[in-house]
């Protein structure tokens, strides 16, 4: 009987035994709304049988989700953001996986005449003179960060008079996009999102190639005294293959119509 025994308890112990890890990942709706996680995660999940649950937010409300111990790993893209967030003491490594560029989108008519543009600051002032509809995140997100940045550069405050000409939609990146197609309005994208977005209707890029416009991402892994021992451990495996030959390929090889939306950069950081 014994032998019997051994084998039931076996069986009662596989399902545990090996049963799939997994983790949270708080990152930006950027990598979400891009296509970019739904294409590599399940290749890491195949390779090391971890599963990923990804909340997807601006970049602030990402970094607060790991603030209270509700996410394992955080993939975001505001360096001012995540610089104060490592001084808090509750990020341990921060790395850059990648990179692409920020855009400003408008309506082919183009009512501020700022379509060819490459100075960020210059077309603000132009839309802002016009008063051009222009669409706001308004979300704590690393696009709603530049933003502000580049209002501040051109030294104008947006009013924020309810029907006037910006609009704060606190919302993630498609539904900025979404809002600009239904409005004929300007708004700050990232590159990515907006090769992936099927509803561009009239919209077209305005501005492009400003060095202001720099986006890039980084992986921070958090303090394990924050954090349950087998998710943090499990969140430093995809941290480790998203820098890894194998994560850098699959970063680079996503396209959208053949075009390359994110740019490895692990081992030459921007």
């Amino acid at each position: 009987m014994r032998p019997i025994l051994v084998l039931l308890l076996c069986a009662l112990m596989a399902p545990a035994a090996h049963a799939e890890q997994s983790f949270i990942l708080a990152t930006t709706t950027s990598l979400e709304d891009s296509g970019l996680l739904s294409d590599i995660l399940p290749r890491f999940t195949k390779e090391s049988g971890i599963a990923v649950h990804v909340v997807a937010q601006g970049t602030g409300q990402a970094l607060d989700t790991a603030r209270r111990g509700d996410a394992d790993l955080v993939l975001v893209h505001d360096p001012d953001a995540e610089a104060k967030f490592m001084a808090q003491g509750f990020g341990v490594t921060w790395r850059q996986i990648a990179w692409n560029d920020f855009i400003i989108i408008g309506p082919k008519s183009d009512p501020a005449h700022i379509a060819g543009g490459h100075d960020a600051v210059a077309a603000m002032t132009k839309i802002a003179t016009a008063e051009a509809p222009f669409v706001s995140r308004g979300d704590r997100s690393g696009t709603n960060a530049l933003e502000l940045r580049l209002w501040k550069a051109a030294e104008i405050t947006p009013p924020k008079t309810p029907g006037g000409w910006y609009r704060d939609i606190g919302g993630g990146m498609g539904a900025a996009l979404n809002a600009a197609a239904a409005m004929d309005a300007y708004t700050l994208s990232d590159r990515g999102t907006w090769l992936s977005f099927a509803n561009k209707r009239d919209l077209v890029v305005s501005i492009e190639g400003d060095s202001h416009l720099f986006n890039r991402y980084d992986v921070i892994e958090l303090d394990p005294k924050r954090h349950p021992p087998a998710q943090i451990a499990a969140a430093a495996k995809l941290a480790s293959w998203l820098l890894s030959p194998a994560g850098q390929n699959s970063i680079g090889a996503y396209r959208v119509k053949d075009a390359q939306l994110f740019h490895p950069s692990a081992t030459a950081p921007k």
